[in-house]
Protein backbone atom coordinates (compact mmCIF):
# COMPACT_ATOMS: atom_id res chain seq x y z
CA UNK A 1 0.00 0.00 0.00
CA UNK A 2 1.80 3.07 -1.06
CA UNK A 3 -0.92 5.78 0.00
CA UNK A 4 -0.84 7.13 3.19
CA UNK A 5 -3.73 8.60 5.54
CA UNK A 6 -2.10 11.83 5.25
CA UNK A 7 -2.59 11.87 1.67
CA UNK A 8 -6.05 10.78 2.03
CA UNK A 9 -6.63 13.31 4.76
CA UNK A 10 -5.09 16.10 2.15
CA UNK A 11 -7.30 14.84 -0.74
CA UNK A 12 -10.66 15.04 1.64
CA UNK A 13 -9.97 18.04 2.72
CA UNK A 14 -9.06 20.17 -0.57
CA UNK A 15 -12.54 18.08 -1.81
CA UNK A 16 -14.17 19.60 1.37
CA UNK A 17 -12.32 23.55 0.65
CA UNK A 18 -11.73 23.20 -3.19
CA UNK A 19 -8.54 25.32 -2.46
CA UNK A 20 -4.72 23.66 -1.56
CA UNK A 21 -4.25 26.90 0.68
CA UNK A 22 -7.37 26.39 2.93
CA UNK A 23 -6.67 22.60 2.85
CA UNK A 24 -3.27 23.68 4.40
CA UNK A 25 -4.83 26.24 6.80
CA UNK A 26 -7.05 23.34 8.38
CA UNK A 27 -4.93 20.75 8.50
CA UNK A 28 -1.89 22.81 9.96
CA UNK A 29 0.66 22.16 7.34
CA UNK A 30 2.41 24.07 4.92
CA UNK A 31 0.48 25.21 1.48
CA UNK A 32 3.89 23.25 -0.46
CA UNK A 33 4.09 20.31 1.82
CA UNK A 34 0.24 20.50 0.65
CA UNK A 35 0.57 20.33 -2.44
CA UNK A 36 3.56 17.86 -2.44
CA UNK A 37 1.14 15.62 -0.66
CA UNK A 38 -1.87 15.78 -3.42
CA UNK A 39 0.70 15.27 -6.40
CA UNK A 40 2.40 12.22 -4.90
CA UNK A 41 -1.21 10.80 -4.27
CA UNK A 42 -2.13 11.67 -7.88
CA UNK A 43 1.10 10.05 -9.13
CA UNK A 44 0.67 6.93 -7.19
CA UNK A 45 -2.58 6.39 -8.60
CA UNK A 46 -2.21 7.56 -12.04
CA UNK A 47 -4.91 9.54 -12.06
CA UNK A 48 -5.53 13.53 -11.84
CA UNK A 49 -8.43 13.59 -8.93
CA UNK A 50 -8.99 17.36 -9.38
CA UNK A 51 -9.54 19.67 -11.68
CA UNK A 52 -9.16 23.49 -12.11
CA UNK A 53 -12.14 26.04 -12.59
CA UNK A 54 -11.42 29.59 -11.99
CA UNK A 55 -10.03 29.40 -8.40
CA UNK A 56 -11.63 26.40 -7.55
CA UNK A 57 -10.44 22.40 -7.31
CA UNK A 58 -13.32 20.14 -8.21
CA UNK A 59 -13.19 16.82 -8.45
CA UNK A 60 -12.55 14.70 -11.45
CA UNK A 61 -14.58 11.49 -12.22
CA UNK A 62 -11.88 9.30 -10.63
CA UNK A 63 -11.75 12.05 -7.29
CA UNK A 64 -15.47 11.38 -7.17
CA UNK A 65 -14.81 7.55 -6.99
CA UNK A 66 -12.30 7.69 -4.38
CA UNK A 67 -14.08 9.93 -2.06
CA UNK A 68 -16.33 7.89 -0.10
CA UNK A 69 -13.58 5.16 0.44
CA UNK A 70 -10.73 7.59 1.20
CA UNK A 71 -13.86 8.72 3.73
CA UNK A 72 -14.50 5.41 5.47
CA UNK A 73 -10.67 4.49 6.04
CA UNK A 74 -10.65 8.14 7.90
CA UNK A 75 -13.70 7.88 9.29
CA UNK A 76 -12.19 4.01 10.80
CA UNK A 77 -8.82 5.25 11.60
CA UNK A 78 -10.18 8.14 13.42
CA UNK A 79 -12.57 5.72 15.58
CA UNK A 80 -9.22 3.69 15.86
CA UNK A 81 -7.60 6.77 17.61
CA UNK A 82 -9.95 7.74 19.91
CA UNK A 83 -11.38 4.57 21.00
CA UNK A 84 -8.50 3.76 22.56
CA UNK A 85 -7.42 7.13 23.13
CA UNK A 86 -10.57 7.36 25.63
CA UNK A 87 -11.60 3.82 26.07
CA UNK A 88 -14.79 4.48 24.93
CA UNK A 89 -16.53 2.57 21.66
CA UNK A 90 -18.68 5.21 20.76
CA UNK A 91 -16.29 8.44 20.61
CA UNK A 92 -15.27 10.80 18.06
CA UNK A 93 -17.36 13.77 16.25
CA UNK A 94 -20.57 13.76 14.36
CA UNK A 95 -21.60 16.31 11.68
CA UNK A 96 -25.24 17.02 12.03
CA UNK A 97 -27.40 19.12 9.13
CA UNK A 98 -30.84 19.79 10.25
CA UNK A 99 -33.96 21.99 9.00
CA UNK A 100 -35.60 24.78 11.04
CA UNK A 101 -38.20 22.80 12.75
CA UNK A 102 -36.30 19.62 13.82
CA UNK A 103 -33.40 22.22 14.48
CA UNK A 104 -35.58 24.17 17.10
CA UNK A 105 -38.22 21.14 18.11
CA UNK A 106 -36.43 17.46 18.07
CA UNK A 107 -32.63 18.40 18.28
CA UNK A 108 -32.12 20.07 21.12
CA UNK A 109 -33.77 17.28 23.24
CA UNK A 110 -31.62 14.56 21.31
CA UNK A 111 -28.75 16.49 21.55
CA UNK A 112 -29.04 16.47 25.55
CA UNK A 113 -29.73 12.38 25.03
CA UNK A 114 -26.61 11.31 23.57
CA UNK A 115 -24.78 14.00 25.59
CA UNK A 116 -26.35 12.28 29.10
CA UNK A 117 -25.69 9.22 27.96
CA UNK A 118 -22.53 9.37 25.21
CA UNK A 119 -20.51 11.76 27.08
CA UNK A 120 -17.28 11.38 24.01
CA UNK A 121 -19.50 12.14 21.00
CA UNK A 122 -19.20 15.35 20.41
CA UNK A 123 -21.92 16.99 17.37
CA UNK A 124 -21.12 19.82 15.23
CA UNK A 125 -24.71 21.20 14.19
CA UNK A 126 -25.65 23.29 10.54
CA UNK A 127 -28.84 24.46 10.81
CA UNK A 128 -30.22 25.17 6.78
CA UNK A 129 -33.55 24.64 4.41
CA UNK A 130 -34.42 21.19 3.58
CA UNK A 131 -32.43 21.41 0.16
CA UNK A 132 -29.36 23.01 1.63
CA UNK A 133 -29.53 20.25 3.90
CA UNK A 134 -29.70 17.42 1.32
CA UNK A 135 -26.65 19.42 -0.78
CA UNK A 136 -24.76 19.30 2.24
CA UNK A 137 -24.91 15.78 3.14
CA UNK A 138 -24.24 14.88 -0.42
CA UNK A 139 -21.40 17.00 -0.20
CA UNK A 140 -19.83 15.22 2.73
CA UNK A 141 -20.04 18.43 4.60
CA UNK A 142 -22.36 16.58 6.87
CA UNK A 143 -22.54 12.67 8.29
CA UNK A 144 -26.28 12.62 9.07
CA UNK A 145 -29.30 15.17 8.14
CA UNK A 146 -32.96 15.99 9.69
CA UNK A 147 -35.13 17.17 6.97
CA UNK A 148 -38.73 18.02 6.09
CA UNK A 149 -40.98 16.12 3.74
CA UNK A 150 -39.69 13.80 1.04
CA UNK A 151 -35.97 13.30 -0.61
CA UNK A 152 -36.16 11.67 -4.02
CA UNK A 153 -32.28 11.39 -4.39
CA UNK A 154 -31.15 8.02 -4.39
CA UNK A 155 -27.59 8.84 -3.21
CA UNK A 156 -29.51 9.49 -0.32
CA UNK A 157 -31.07 7.17 2.48
CA UNK A 158 -34.00 8.33 4.04
CA UNK A 159 -35.56 7.39 7.31
CA UNK A 160 -39.56 8.62 8.94
CA UNK A 161 -38.42 10.04 12.38
CA UNK A 162 -42.06 11.55 12.66
CA UNK A 163 -44.90 13.66 11.28
CA UNK A 164 -45.44 16.97 11.64
CA UNK A 165 -48.43 18.90 10.38
CA UNK A 166 -48.79 22.22 8.90
CA UNK A 167 -51.24 24.92 9.83
CA UNK A 168 -52.96 27.62 7.52
CA UNK A 169 -53.35 30.79 10.17
CA UNK A 170 -53.99 34.53 10.36
CA UNK A 171 -53.80 36.82 13.01
CA UNK A 172 -56.82 37.03 15.70
CA UNK A 173 -58.29 40.11 13.78
CA UNK A 174 -58.39 38.87 9.82
CA UNK A 175 -61.23 38.81 8.71
CA UNK A 176 -61.17 35.13 8.10
CA UNK A 177 -60.16 34.30 11.65
CA UNK A 178 -64.01 34.38 12.09
CA UNK A 179 -65.16 31.79 9.73
CA UNK A 180 -65.91 28.28 10.96
CA UNK A 181 -64.58 27.03 7.80
CA UNK A 182 -62.29 29.64 4.52
CA UNK A 183 -62.43 27.95 1.44
CA UNK A 184 -60.71 27.65 -1.58
CA UNK A 185 -61.44 30.62 -3.42
CA UNK A 186 -60.67 33.08 -0.23
CA UNK A 187 -57.61 31.74 0.02
CA UNK A 188 -57.21 32.98 -3.20
CA UNK A 189 -57.68 36.23 -2.68
CA UNK A 190 -55.80 36.52 0.45
CA UNK A 191 -51.87 37.69 0.37
CA UNK A 192 -49.48 35.85 1.45
CA UNK A 193 -45.99 35.91 3.68
CA UNK A 194 -44.25 32.18 2.98
CA UNK A 195 -41.25 30.67 3.87
CA UNK A 196 -38.48 30.93 0.78
CA UNK A 197 -38.22 28.86 -1.77
CA UNK A 198 -36.15 25.18 -1.05
CA UNK A 199 -37.55 25.30 2.35
CA UNK A 200 -39.24 22.02 3.08
CA UNK A 201 -42.40 23.71 4.92
CA UNK A 202 -42.69 25.81 1.26
CA UNK A 203 -42.29 22.74 -0.91
CA UNK A 204 -45.34 20.85 1.07
CA UNK A 205 -47.32 23.43 1.50
CA UNK A 206 -47.41 23.98 -2.58
CA UNK A 207 -47.28 20.63 -3.37
CA UNK A 208 -50.84 20.69 -1.65
CA UNK A 209 -52.27 23.86 -3.11
CA UNK A 210 -51.34 23.62 -6.46
CA UNK A 211 -54.06 21.18 -6.55
CA UNK A 212 -56.32 24.08 -6.37
CA UNK A 213 -54.83 27.24 -6.67
CA UNK A 214 -52.48 28.09 -9.91
CA UNK A 215 -50.95 31.70 -8.62
CA UNK A 216 -51.07 32.58 -5.01
CA UNK A 217 -50.39 36.38 -3.79
CA UNK A 218 -47.33 35.83 -2.28
CA UNK A 219 -46.53 39.28 -0.97
CA UNK A 220 -43.05 38.34 1.30
CA UNK A 221 -40.88 35.28 1.39
CA UNK A 222 -38.46 34.77 4.66
CA UNK A 223 -36.14 32.19 5.82
CA UNK A 224 -36.62 32.65 9.63
CA UNK A 225 -39.61 31.36 10.89
CA UNK A 226 -40.05 34.26 14.13
CA UNK A 227 -40.04 37.22 11.01
CA UNK A 228 -43.22 35.57 9.31
CA UNK A 229 -45.39 34.58 12.42
CA UNK A 230 -44.85 38.23 13.90
CA UNK A 231 -46.00 39.57 10.16
CA UNK A 232 -49.17 37.67 10.00
CA UNK A 233 -50.15 38.30 13.73
CA UNK A 234 -49.73 42.17 13.25
CA UNK A 235 -50.75 41.81 9.74
CA UNK A 236 -53.62 41.16 7.21
CA UNK A 237 -51.73 38.04 5.91
CA UNK A 238 -51.92 34.16 5.52
CA UNK A 239 -49.36 31.85 6.17
CA UNK A 240 -48.73 28.06 6.85
CA UNK A 241 -46.48 26.66 9.00
CA UNK A 242 -45.39 23.60 11.19
CA UNK A 243 -47.88 23.21 13.94
CA UNK A 244 -45.24 23.09 16.32
CA UNK A 245 -43.94 27.08 15.21
CA UNK A 246 -47.82 28.14 16.04
CA UNK A 247 -48.91 26.29 18.74
CA UNK A 248 -48.31 28.40 21.51
CA UNK A 249 -49.67 31.87 19.61
CA UNK A 250 -52.86 29.76 18.64
CA UNK A 251 -53.08 29.18 22.36
CA UNK A 252 -52.44 32.69 23.24
CA UNK A 253 -55.10 34.08 21.00
CA UNK A 254 -52.59 35.67 18.56
CA UNK A 255 -52.84 33.17 15.64
CA UNK A 256 -56.28 31.30 14.72
CA UNK A 257 -55.45 28.10 12.91
CA UNK A 258 -58.33 28.36 9.43
CA UNK A 259 -60.26 25.01 9.13
CA UNK A 260 -59.84 24.46 5.05
CA UNK A 261 -61.55 20.94 4.56
CA UNK A 262 -59.56 20.73 1.26
CA UNK A 263 -56.59 21.04 2.40
CA UNK A 264 -54.70 18.77 5.39
CA UNK A 265 -51.20 18.95 4.98
CA UNK A 266 -48.77 16.83 6.32
CA UNK A 267 -44.98 15.37 5.84
CA UNK A 268 -42.83 13.52 7.61
CA UNK A 269 -39.65 14.77 9.49
CA UNK A 270 -36.75 12.08 8.31
CA UNK A 271 -32.71 11.22 8.63
CA UNK A 272 -30.83 11.23 5.81
CA UNK A 273 -27.59 9.99 4.98
CA UNK A 274 -25.60 8.87 1.89
CA UNK A 275 -25.96 5.30 -0.08
CA UNK A 276 -22.17 4.92 0.07
CA UNK A 277 -21.13 6.04 3.61
CA UNK A 278 -18.84 3.70 5.42
CA UNK A 279 -20.90 2.01 8.29
CA UNK A 280 -20.36 4.72 11.44
CA UNK A 281 -21.51 3.84 14.36
CA UNK A 282 -21.88 7.27 15.92
CA UNK A 283 -24.24 8.14 12.99
CA UNK A 284 -26.39 4.60 14.27
CA UNK A 285 -26.22 5.71 17.77
CA UNK A 286 -28.48 9.09 16.62
CA UNK A 287 -30.71 7.54 14.66
CA UNK A 288 -31.30 4.34 16.73
CA UNK A 289 -31.47 7.62 19.90
CA UNK A 290 -33.94 9.75 17.91
CA UNK A 291 -36.56 6.80 16.94
CA UNK A 292 -36.43 5.67 20.76
CA UNK A 293 -36.61 9.68 21.97
CA UNK A 294 -39.63 9.98 19.38
CA UNK A 295 -41.52 6.53 20.37
CA UNK A 296 -40.71 7.58 24.52
CA UNK A 297 -42.52 11.02 24.26
CA UNK A 298 -44.01 11.62 20.85
CA UNK A 299 -45.13 15.20 20.44
CA UNK A 300 -48.34 16.04 19.00
CA UNK A 301 -47.69 17.52 15.81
Amino acid sequence: MRYSLKQLAVFDTVADTGSVSQAAEVLSLTQSATSMSLAQLEKMLGRPLFERKGKRLLLTHWGSWLRPKAKRLLRDAQHIEMGFYDQHLLSGEIRLGASQTPAEHLVPDLISIIDNDFPEIRISLGVHSTSSVISGVLDYRYDLGIIEGRCDDNRLHQESLCTDHLKIVASAHHPFSRYDRVSIAQLEQAKWVLREHGSGTRTAFESAISNHIADLDVWREYEHVPVIRSLVANGSYLTCLPYLDVERYIENGKLVALNVPELDISRSLSFVWRVDMAENPLVDCFKREGIRMMKRHPMVM
